[in-house]
């Protein structure tokens, strides 16, 4: 939930910069990975419930694997928005230290499954 709350934050924030048109007048295509971090950390949570629930180990696995891809794409989209002309990037390293402890605490729940 943490993340959750923290990369709505962090996107609502750097929404508002990167929002304004260029010069050309196009957007930032950058604001879409803001929308990409708070879908993919509001989609963590279910994954996990799932993957309790589940009482094969084949689908158990899928639910795993789907939270593994969404961690990494999480992970590489806060790196991608890192690279924008916001002040709001500076939270962005939050964000990844919080996903840094997420992967170790899913290791070792994943070896309870």
């Amino acid at each position: 939930m943490d993340i959750f709350i923290l990369s709505r934050s962090i996107s609502t924030y750097l929404s508002d910069d990167i929002c304004v048109l260029n010069l050309e007048g196009t957007e930032d295509s950058d604001i879409y990975f803001t929308g990409d971090i708070v879908q993919q950390s509001s989609s963590l949570a279910p994954e996990i419930i799932n993957a309790e629930r589940e009482r094969f180990s084949d689908k158990k696995y899928k639910h795993i694997e789907s939270l593994d891809r969404l961690t990494y794409r999480l992970y590489k989209n806060c790196k991608r928005l890192e690279n924008t002309k916001s002040n709001g990037k500076d939270y962005l390293p939050i964000l990844r230290n919080e996903l840094k402890k997420f992967r170790k605490l899913q290791r070792n729940w994943m070896l309870t499954l």
